[in-house]
């Protein structure tokens, strides 16, 4: 059985949440609208992310919460908070849910240690589709309402906004080109969520070592091998000065969303009109998210390439194809465990298989354009008579 948020925590644990959730009641006083309590002035929300301040991913958070202050012409104001200002990463979901924290910005995949069933909304291949493809079989196919189910599972007392689709990840950082799957064999490599068990069993042993450790982690020799997010986090993070080999694309994460909660108390609490500005404020920053990610990781890409002195390199097609051989194994597994991760997992395949066929017929290459116009061969120069 999954374990409950509502669980047993440390001493330690219940006192910071104990004193976060005092600090939470006398400043929004859980969040009611303060007319609601006779007093006048914008309703406060304190939340925080799992990023940190340098991370691209913490600017999403702040151009949500930026967007919804905006929206609702001061009537809401959002504070948003870098990771650790209230509680670890790892943490987000229990103060949440408990209302130490009214909301957070993460990824839910980042609450696979409560229920596997949560890494199909970022690990894995999930049947070729993207993370805006798995986002619309989110909101269109049915995902919403597992995802509802998956948390009142756990007892978690949330309101889930998944947004926001990344695009693929690297395979990693190294100290020397992958050139066939048989290279992760005894790699002391970090990986999260279900992709450890895929990489183990490629032959990996596998370390989970939190975000922060990871640089260092690579250059003490705790870690061959590590991967984190996209190119602009990775090189916020110092990746870069820890290794100068970069593997491009994976399946490891290829559809991963990051994800907006709400305390549900305090959600629910708000009145009709802000908590529609909300959900739209939600579908607006998720995809001006896409837009800079385009931006953004293109950029910080080429600067590695030029500046850091970043050699990066294509995953061979046989690694990628042994991760799906794996993921099949790991994906078996979780079902025959898990009947709400078999759920979930159906309904994917059962999306996946109608919308990526039609994505695959009606989309052009747009490999040829590109080659076209950038990568066609300088004609010879003209012979002189």
């Amino acid at each position: 059985m999954p374990k409950p948020v509502s669980g047993k925590v440390s001493r330690a644990r219940r006192k910071l949440l104990a004193g976060a959730g005092a600090a939470a009641a006398g400043a929004v006083s859980y969040g009611l609208p303060m007319n609601a309590r006779g007093q006048s002035g914008p309703i406060a929300m304190r939340l925080q992310s799992a990023w940190a301040v340098k991370d691209i991913l913490y600017g999403y958070a702040l151009e949500f919460a930026k967007t919804v202050n905006d929206m609702t012409g001061g009537d809401l104001k959002l504070d948003m908070l870098p990771a650790n200002a209230i509680v670890p990463p790892s943490g987000l979901l229990e103060a949440v849910s408990k209302g130490a924290l009214d909301g957070a910005h993460c990824a839910i995949s980042d609450h696979y240690a409560r229920n596997n069933a949560f890494a199909l909304w970022g690990s894995g291949p999930a049947f070729g589709m993207d993370a805006n493809m798995l986002l619309a079989w989110h909101k269109q196919g049915g995902g919403r309402e597992l995802l509802d189910k998956l948390y009142a599972l756990i007892g978690a007392g949330v309101v889930s906004f998944p947004y926001a689709p990344q695009y693929t990840p690297p395979l990693g950082w190294f100290k020397k080109p992958v050139t066939k799957w048989e290279d992760f064999n005894g790699l002391k490599y970090r990986a999260a969520g279900v992709s450890i068990e895929m990489f183990a069993a490629m032959g990996a042993d596998v370390i989970e070592v939190p975000r922060g450790e990871i640089v260092a982690a690579l250059a003490d020799g705790r870690l061959d091998a590590a991967e984190f997010n996209n190119p602009s986090s990775d090189r916020a993070l110092g990746l870069p000065d820890a290794s100068k080999v970069c593997m491009l694309q994976s399946y490891h994460r290829n559809a991963e969303p990051l994800e907006i909660l709400f305390n549900r108390i305090r959600y629910n609490a708000l009145p009709a009109k802000l908590r529609a500005i909300i959900a739209g404020a939600v579908d607006a920053a998720s995809q001006n998210s896409m837009w800079e990610a385009i931006d953004r990781n293109s950029q910080d890409l080429a600067e590695m390439l030029a500046q850091d002195k970043v050699h990066a390199y294509k995953t061979p097609n046989s690694v990628l194809l042994k991760q799906l051989e794996c993921f099949d194994e790991v994906l078996r597994k979780k079902s025959a465990d898990n009947s709400l991760f078999k759920e979930i997992l159906e309904s994917q395949k059962k999306f996946a298989e109608r919308a990526v066929k039609w994505e695959q017929e009606v989309v052009v290459n747009r490999r040829l354009a590109y080659d076209h116009f950038f990568n066609r061969p300088t004609p010879p120069a003209p012979k002189k008579s």
